[in-house]
């Protein structure tokens, strides 16, 4: 997921897919070099197409990566196995500026497709 989100702000497809190929620390260092420009321009990109930072087709972005995450096994019993613990994220930031996913967008999601496997129970 951290390769994905990363990936987002480059606006050039191919240097996206290499940038999705990555993991924790590493995706993230290489997503640091384009804070600027994305931050300046308050816009993340997917495929091509530039996304809004603030509107509602970015936080529909994050729902389908979300989902599509969901359909991983290990991380179904992960979050499975966190019961009724509250999540939190302790390094995320909490103002969208400056982010490209907040504290709040990250555990409100975990949260809703927690509650999804725990309907299903």
């Amino acid at each position: 997921m951290e390769g994905l989100l990363q990936s987002f702000k480059f606006d050039k497809p191919h240097i996206q897919i290499e940038v999705c190929k990555l993991v924790g620390l590493q995706a993230k260092h290489r997503g640091q070099k384009r804070n600027k420009a994305w931050k300046r321009a308050q816009g993340l990109w997917w495929q091509g197409r530039m996304y809004d930072r603030h509107g509602k087709e970015y936080q529909e972005l994050l729902d389908r990566a979300f989902n599509a995450l969901f359909k991983n096994d290990s991380f179904r019993k992960a979050l499975c196995a966190t019961r009724k613990s509250t999540l939190t994220h302790a390094i995320g930031k909490s103002r969208c500026s400056e982010t490209v996913l907040t504290e709040r967008e990250f555990c409100s999601r975990l949260e809703a497709l927690r509650a999804k496997l725990q309907s299903t129970e």
